[in-house]
This record gives structure tokens, sequence and C-alpha cells, in this order.
């Protein structure tokens, strides 16, 4: 029976339990194992810790996972990546040259009987009002035209040193807040009583979470991370379940 898998926050080019090269090769040990029952593979955000695309020029590094992608659409698998706050300045690239079904925006998406959202996170819910006004500078065209002028071993030397201080940050944060002030949890509450929704998958919070909605019904799902839990989500066709891969004993959070 075929399968969507979902995953995120592989921040690719960042060291943590395991370097950033021997991560990149558990990531492709999974995709080999989910490849033979994959229908489509959703990729939510912050595949890399940073990634910047020049006109003729895209950064070094990754290659087999970007080779692995390929042979996943190749082979007739949709794959979806959506840009996450780490990866925002994904342009054409992996597009034109993976042929990714590219995201900026949550998206809606029915499956079978059972409707999703399906979206990174960042800047959704109330609240991080600095970070919602940094993100619209960032995301803007003149932002990206003024940082290809710069030359790229300087411009990715000031991104690395920016983005590792902002995910050092986020790992003090990375515990439970309870269900009124988790935010993710918050945007879930709303948008399920403005539309039907079965599941709200996201990423961003770097923790696994599986957490039922006050509707009794609807679920919000956080696919965590890759930096310590390896974790992500399958749908069946019925219900999506949160797993883990090389970590035994892991479970996600259950509300």
């Amino acid at each position: 029976m075929s399968k969507i898998y979902f995953a995120s926050d592989f921040h690719l080019g960042m060291d943590a339990l395991r370097s950033s090269a021997d991560r990149e090769q558990q990531i492709l040990r999974w995709l080999d194992q989910i490849r033979s029952d994959a229908s489509e593979l959703y990729l939510v955000g912050d595949l890399f810790d940073f990634w910047f695309e020049y006109q003729s020029v895209v950064p070094r590094g990754h290659v087999r996972f970007l080779g692995k992608i390929a042979e996943f659409t190749d082979g007739g698998i949709p794959v979806h990546v959506f840009t996450g706050n780490h990866d925002m300045w994904m342009s054409n690239y992996f597009a034109e040259e993976l042929g990714v079904i590219l995201h900026r925006n949550p998206i809606i998406r029915q499956f079978g009987d059972k409707k999703f959202m399906i979206g990174h996170g960042d800047g959704l819910g109330p609240g991080d009002h600095g970070y919602k006004f940094i993100k619209g500078i960032f995301a803007h065209p003149l932002s990206q035209w003024l940082y290809a002028r710069l030359h790229p071993n300087f411009a990715f030397k000031m991104a690395n040193f920016w983005s590792n201080k902002s995910r050092q940050q986020a790992v003090m944060k990375d515990q439970w807040l309870g269900k009124e002030k988790e935010w993710l949890v918050q945007y879930s509450q709303k948008k399920i009583k403005e539309m039907d929704l079965d599941f709200l998958i996201f990423g961003h919070r770097h923790l696994p979470i599986d957490c039922l909605l006050d509707n009794n019904r609807s679920r919000y799902i956080n696919l965590g991370d890759w930096l310590y839990f390896n974790s992500y989500a399958v749908f069946d066709g019925n219900q999506v379940e949160l797993r883990f891969f090389e970590n035994e004993g892991a479970s996600p959070r259950l509300v």
C-alpha cells in the first residue's frame, strides 16, 4: 500500500549529534527505505541551515541528497519542498533541476477523505512580531537582489554565522510549553474553527509532537527534526503516525 511521507528540519550544513555529512548519509538511508512504498514526499522546510542561489551558482555540498531527490522525481514520485526560515532564499533551481514542487506558504491538501494543512510553521500564530517583521524584509525581492551583490565567500560566511547563532538560541527553547503557550497549537486551534481539517502538519518547532486539538478530532503534528530526533510522519490513508529512523526508544510527545 502506498504511503505519503513528511519530514522537515534536516539543517544540512550544521553539525549536531552527527556531523552534517553523517546526517546526510542517514537521510539517504531513510529515503532509500521509504522509496518502495512512497506515493508522495513532503519535505517541510529548513532542509539546509542556509541556502542561497545566485543566478548561475548554487551552494557547494549536499550533492548526494540532491541526487536522491532527483531519483524520486525521475521515478515518478512527487516531491514537495517548502521553504523554511533558514532556506527561504530558494529560487528556481529545485524546480528546474530536480523537478520538485516548491511551496512558500502553507497549503491545503485532500488525501482520500482526510484534509491536511501542511507548512513549515515559521511566522504563524500569535506573537513573535520581531521575527515576522524581519522575515518580511528578508523575503522581499530587493533584499535578495542586494545580497546577491556580495561575493559568495563573504556572503556564506556571514550567513552561516547568523544561522548557527539562531539555531543555538532555538535549541534552548525546544521544550514543550503547554497547549496554551505553543503558538503553532494556537494557530491550529484557530484554523480548525475556520475550515474542516483533519491534520495540521508543521515543522520549525524541532519537537516531535502529536496533539489532539480542542474539537477532539483534528490533530496538530509537528515533525521534529533530524538534528536530534530523526523523526518523520507517514500517512497510510487513514491515520498519521510519527516515527523515528535509527533512533531506538524515541517517542513523540502525545498531548
